[in-house]
């Protein structure tokens, strides 16, 4: 067996071992690299770690970090709630802020099971207030997540935008993000027609100042569904949303977010003032410079092309230095799981590239004889791989599988990037990944059984359809 052959098959063993057994990804990447570079590959320490992204380590911890920061002192909080003020409290509108604000967050960096644990909770929560079905409302979170996911200065968009420069093949930055937003755009529109988005509109609107009539719930005038069923879905909801650490809304606050453990109703910590007006989050001095800061990180970003990592860390020690008691936990909270997978799988990939197995693995594909047929294998490898695992880790290793048959000039560089995109993160509702298992664990009082059995079959209808439409839209118009 070649040593290709042998290198590919533990990366394999890899996915399926991190998928049954729930072990992290990235620590069984970093086990493989130094198995395989040690006695496959003949590879030395400093061989092995060659690889290493070292960039994208900083840019991980210095983005989740930041938004440690925002979580912390209620910036996120006071974001979701302006958001469902601006449309003046209409229900059919609340699932699309919900996309808008997750994908807004990952477009400016945030990782996207960041972003989704962010907003999943605060968003299931109103789900169960005014009776939306939580499929709509999580897979719509998810997806917002992934229609922002590939912007410039995203993780995804830096990940995939790196390789192809690396590589020296045709890039396009902007057709990357137009084809991941439009595509999870075009989902959401169609989740929202089926999943009872018509019904919404017949809602009307809810409070959005704090105050509520009595047995007012956010229902049209003359509306009394059962209070102990959610009207879309069927599963018994309970008397109000509950979180994991978190208490439940009361009728007197219909907007009221979840709180973290640690703090009583009203209290959002020593920045987390309401100004005296329950349900109301203020901006304080230092929501108000966390805004500044995400807004500074943009700016630096598009506008000075400085690392978004570096800017990331110097502004969260601004702001750690500042606050410190509201930034205390926030080193504990960046997503260091994330971290470590991403790491762990690119110091494996840079332990193939070492040993010349992504050139031979490309060479193969390309050997297909068929392009196009080369190409929706490989958007299908992609999208099932990625819906039993992270995105985040088969982006790692699929693309730069991919670059020696792109090389090769037969299929459109652009397209045929931005297909294998698209098809290994919109599967990312799937239970079995990051963000669907997200959303299976924030939604308050459902039957986890049978919403786990409704995101395993909207899983699998996104695996079996989208590759095949991305390759369809995306490739075969490039086909050279």
């Amino acid at each position: 067996m070649s040593p290709e052959l042998v290198s590919i098959l533990v990366l394999v063993v890899v996915f399926v071992i991190a998928t049954t057994r729930s072990v992290n990804m990235g620590a069984l990447a970093f086990t493989a690299a130094f198995g395989v570079g040690t006695l496959v590959a003949d590879l030395d320490a400093d061989g092995i770690f060659a690889g290493f992204p070292g960039d994208l380590f900083v840019v991980l911890v210095g983005v989740t970090y930041l938004f440690a920061i925002a979580r912390a002192n209620g910036t996120t909080d006071w974001l979701v709630h302006a958001a469902v003020r601006l449309v003046r409290g209409r229900v059919a509108l609340i699932p699309w802020v919900m996309f808008a604000l997750t994908g807004a967050l990952t477009a400016i960096g945030a990782v996207s099971p960041a972003a989704v644990a962010i907003v999943a909770p605060i968003a299931l929560s109103f789900a169960t207030r005014y009776a939306i079905s939580p499929l709509l409302m999580g897979t719509m979170v998810v997806h917002g997540a992934q229609a922002g996911g590939f912007s410039p200065i995203s993780i995804y968009g830096s990940i995939v935008n790196g390789i192809v420069e690396r590589e020296g093949l045709p890039g396009s930055e902007v057709t990357l993000f137009l084809a991941s937003l439009i595509a999870n755009l075009l989902i959401a529109g169609v989740l929202f027609a089926l999943f009872g988005g018509r019904k919404l509109w017949a809602r009307g609107s809810v409070p959005t100042d704090g105050a509520t009539g009595e047995g007012d719930a956010g229902f049209a005038d003359g509306e009394t569904p059962d209070p102990g069923t959610d009207a879309t879905s069927g599963t018994a909801t309970g008397a109000g949303p509950v979180t994991s650490g978190a208490t439940p809304a009361t009728p007197a606050s219909p907007t009221a977010v979840a709180v973290r453990p640690g703090r009583e109703a009203g209290d959002t910590g020593s920045t987390g003032d309401t100004g005296g007006t329950a349900g109301i989050i203020r901006l304080t001095p230092a929501r108000i410079a966390t805004l500044t800061a995400l807004v500074a990180l943009v700016v630096a970003v598009l506008g000075f092309d400085l690392d978004a990592g570096l800017t990331a860390v110097t502004l969260a020690v601004v702001l750690s230095t500042a606050w410190p008691d509201d930034s205390r936990r926030a080193v504990g909270e960046i997503a260091w799981s994330t971290v470590l997978l991403i790491c762990g799988v690119l110091t494996y990939v840079g332990v193939l590239e070492e040993m010349g197995t992504i050139t031979w693995a490309g060479e193969g594909v390309g050997g297909i004889g068929v392009p196009l047929l080369a190409a929706v294998l490989l958007c299908y490898i992609g999208a099932v791989v990625s819906a039993f695992a992270s995105s985040v880790g088969i982006m790692g290793a699929l693309i730069p599988l991919a670059v020696p048959f792109l090389a090769q000039g037969e299929i459109g560089a652009v397209g045929m990037v931005a297909a294998l995109a698209v098809s290994a993160t919109v599967v990312d509702v799937s239970p079995f990944s990051t963000n669907g298992a997200l959303v299976l664990a924030a939604a308050p009082d459902v039957d986890r059984e049978r919403f786990f059995r409704q995101l395993m079959v909207y899983g699998g209808i996104v695996v079996a359809a989208v590759p095949a439409l991305a390759w369809l839209v995306l490739v075969v118009p490039g086909l050279g």
